[in-house]
């Protein structure tokens, strides 16, 4: 390799935070654990509900939630890692109270999507993926939420913002940052 040194593209070592150790994962929660196994003929095909149950617990999928989910299953850790880290549903570290996607989907790129986002990571001081210090909010770019009809969109803590302007952007913010309810669109 003439002196360099191979670097896979598919490394996502960096989005796994190793250090964090702690854990709210409990006696109660292996049990349920071992509940969602024993709803598969197949023990492998809990995999999913269980990750979901342990970011339930823990904010994110945690460390000692892979191992337990390795050791219920009878599979690698490196294995549940491999699944955690594909879907981006599941988060390696704490996610904020507050979770703001926006689509950057052709149709809404084109519709203010990829401006919308950049406002976002200027409003909130984070990029995509990460979570502001105060712990309030997590910025995460998404693809198609099928409401194309309605571009640009944004989600937030799961709901949709249906023709998102920058004014209504900075608005939605402003009222998550004071603790006010949002609704959907």
């Amino acid at each position: 390799m003439s002196g360099h040194d191979f670097v896979s593209a598919f490394d996502d070592a960096s989005g796994i935070d190793t250090a964090d150790r702690t854990t709210n994962i409990t006696d109660e929660t292996i049990a349920e654990m071992r509940q969602i196994v024993a709803r598969y003929p197949e023990s492998r095909s809990a995999l999913l509900p269980m990750l979901h149950l342990v970011q339930s617990v823990d904010g994110r999928i945690s460390d000692a939630g892979v191992q337990a989910c390795a050791e219920l299953l009878g599979i690698s850790s490196a294995q549940v890692n491999g699944v955690a880290t594909f879907y981006s549903m599941y988060k390696r570290r704490p996610a904020g109270k507050h979770h703001v996607g926006v689509c950057t989907t052709s149709l809404c790129a084109v519709m203010g999507g990829d401006a919308l986002l950049q406002q976002m990571k200027d409003k909130l001081g984070v990029d995509e993926g990460e979570t502001t210090k105060d712990g309030m909010f997590s910025l995460e770019r998404l693809e198609c939420n099928a409401a194309c009809d309605f571009a640009p969109v944004m989600m937030v803590n799961w709901e949709f913002m249906d023709s998102m302007t920058p004014e209504k952007a900075n608005e939605l913010i402003e009222n998550l940052a004071a603790g006010k309810e949002v609704h959907s669109t």
